[in-house]
Parts: C-alpha cells; sequence; structure tokens
C-alpha cells in the first residue's frame, strides 16, 4: 500500500479504488487489519491502520475502523486519494487554452468537462494527457503528476499554471503552500446572500456519511483549516453571483463552504445544487431553471484570477479570464428573469 498520498495544495481530491477483495465462506471472524495484511502487498499494520482512521477502508460500502472483525462474504475495498494506474500517462493531441507561456511556467484557461489528471474512470482524455504530448520532460510534483502545481475540479472552468523545470515546480508549490498565491473564482449560488461581503472560517474534512463531499467541522482537531473570503457581485433575487478569494486551496473549499453557509452552487450535483432550492412552485419557473441548467449543465464555479510570483525574474505575475459562454448565458438568462420577475428573497 502507496502511503505517500501528500499533494501540494490541491483543490479537489477524491477516492480511487485500490482492492477490493470478498471475504471467502468459512473464514473465522478477524480484526480487518489483520485480515487485509495478509492480502495487500508490503502492507504493514500501521499503513492500514492509518488508512481506517482516514476513512478509506469500506465493508459493504460503510467505512470501518481497524477493529472492525469481517465475516464470510463481506465485500472490503481500500480506497486511496490517488488513482491506482495514474502514472500511465498516454500522450493524446488534445488542444489546450494556453494565456500564457515562457521557458519556466505556461498558464492554461482549462475547459469545463476537462478532467485534470487521469484517475478511476478518466485514464486518457485529461488535461495530463494534452501536456504529455505538447510538452518533453515536465517535472513531477510529489504525486508524480507531471507539471502539476494545482488543480481544479474537472467541471470547473479556469486557470491552471503548469511547471516546466524542477525550479519552477519547486518555487511555485512553496508559493501555494505558503498561502501567497492570488486565486479568485466567481460563483453562481443559490438565494440571496445576506451580506455584501464575509469570510467563511470553517475546517473541512470528509463527510462522515457521504465520503464524496466534503464538510465544514466546528472540531479544531478534525480536518485542515480553510478560508475563504466572499463579496457580492451581482444579485438575481433566487441566486447571487459571487467573488470567492482563497486564503486556502482545500479539497472542495468553494462549493463545501457555500454549502455551509446554505447557498450551495448552483447546479452543483454533488452538494445538493441540482435541485431547485430556491423559488417558486410555478411550472414556468421550473421550466426556466431546467433551462438554465441545460444551458451551464455543471457547477456554476469558473477560476477567474491566477496571481503568483514568478519563479526565474521574481516579478508578481497576474492573470485575469472572461468567464466562459455556458456560464455568461446562464448569467444572462437570470438577469432577464430578475428584471421581469419580483421575487420574495429579501431576507
Amino acid at each position: 500500500m502507496n502511503n505517500n498520498i501528500e499533494q501540494i495544495e490541491l483543490d479537489e481530491e477524491e477516492l480511487f479504488e485500490h482492492f477490493k477483495f470478498e471475504v471467502p465462506k468459512g473464514q473465522a471472524f478477524l480484526r480487518i487489519d489483520k485480515y487485509l495484511m495478509g492480502l495487500i502487498p508490503n502492507a504493514t499494520r500501521n499503513k492500514i491502520q492509518n488508512a481506517a482512521t482516514e476513512g478509506n477502508i469500506f465493508v459493504n460500502n460503510a467505512t470501518v475502523k481497524s477493529n472492525y472483525k469481517v465475516k464470510p462474504f463481506d465485500i472490503v475495498t481500500v480506497m486511496l486519494s490517488h488513482p491506482p494506474f495514474e502514472n500511465h500517462v498516454l500522450p493524446e493531441n488534445i488542444p489546450l487554452n494556453i494565456v500564457y507561456e515562457d521557458e519556466a511556467l505556461l498558464l492554461v484557461n482549462k475547459e469545463p468537462g476537462l478532467v485534470v489528471h487521469p484517475g478511476h474512470g478518466n485514464y486518457t482524455g485529461t488535461l495530463v494527457n494534452a501536456l504529455a504530448f505538447h510538452f518533453e520532460n515536465l517535472p513531477m510534483n510529489s504525486s508524480e503528476r507531471p507539471g502539476l502545481v494545482h488543480r481544479i475540479d474537472k467541471d470547473t472552468s479556469g486557470l491552471l499554471v503548469i511547471a516546466k523545470t524542477e525550479a519552477a515546480m519547486t518555487h511555485l508549490a512553496k508559493q501555494f503552500e505558503a498561502k501567497t498565491t492570488e486565486r479568485e473564482y466567481v460563483a453562481l449560488v443559490w438565494g440571496n446572500v445576506a451580506e455584501e461581503s464575509g469570510t467563511i472560517n470553517g475546517n473541512l474534512a470528509r463527510h462522515l456519511k457521504d465520503r464524496m463531499q466534503m464538510a465544514v467541522f466546528a472540531d479544531p482537531e478534525i480536518g485542515k483549516p480553510a478560508i475563504t473570503h466572499y463579496k457580492v457581485l451581482e444579485r438575481f433575487g433566487y441566486v447571487t453571483l459571487v467573488s470567492c478569494v482563497l486564503e486556502t486551496g482545500r479539497t472542495h473549499q468553494i462549493r463545501a463552504h457555500m454549502k455551509h453557509i446554505g447557498h450551495p452552487l448552483f447546479n452543483d450535483e454533488r452538494y445538493g445544487g441540482h435541485l431547485i432550492l430556491k423559488g417558486t412552485t410555478f411550472t414556468k419557473y421550473k421550466q426556466f431553471i431546467e433551462n438554465c441548467f441545460k444551458v451551464l449543465p455543471r457547477q456554476a464555479l469558473h477560476a477567474k484570477t491566477l496571481g503568483f510570483i514568478h519563479p526565474n525574474t521574481g516579478e508578481y505575475m497576474r492573470f485575469d479570464t472572461e468567464l466562459p459562454q455556458d456560464f455568461k448565458d446562464c448569467i444572462e438568462k437570470w438577469r432577464n428573469y430578475s428584471k421581469s420577475h419580483a421575487t420574495d428573497e429579501e431576507e
């Protein structure tokens, strides 16, 4: 079992299946840490116990502790935060929207729907596959992913910086770790956000029931500190356009933080934003929302601005992008709707 699963300030983290076993008939009750030690190559009891503590060992689709005793016909699955075959990268001629490039780095404006790196079910057609085709000898990050300093979700659009040299990788990674980079996102969220601006400060860790979600925990011993500064850009009654500036870069940070304060991202299926959370019960309104979902078939989140110190020149560089067309079209629909329909979202 690979225990080197540290990431460099990643914006997204998923669990990928590494091992799956069915406990055979006749198996005596046995602690799961002891049971897995005999099945997983190079596994130690300590590594297995750590995996259980982190919620990465499942029995019959439910997380278990290391003292769980397996019984016949249990389905045991070990999930980790990196895919099992992610290092087998096939170069693919996928177009890249490069907004800046020099000898040390490049900036990519990622299209929505493009997976950043190979993973379970997505071993081809990713940004990393494209990078492997267009560039040779990109440096590896701590997770053996070529060029990647950070990442954004598949259905989030926007800016990513890619390192072209080892020195650039190290320099940029330290900036992300030190939280000195500038990262602004634009999001469309459900509801009329009460304050014109604010800060969400809450530790993030995996949801206790839904391991594909992140959640905010009051206990400072749980999860990692996460801080999001938000500002209202435009109000449309039942939804609000906001700017979110990241002070930290945790997994699903904006998506989990906005849901925590009662404003899930519009059409964010994983966090419930694909449901009609605000508005009327009229059929025409329901049809309007469905049309918006068709125009923007993803969570309404765009990595708009990225700023950092250039690793070679020491110059501060700041890049800004326009919202993609699907996001613009959805906003325009809401803008027109709010002008012609009164809403009761004034609280």
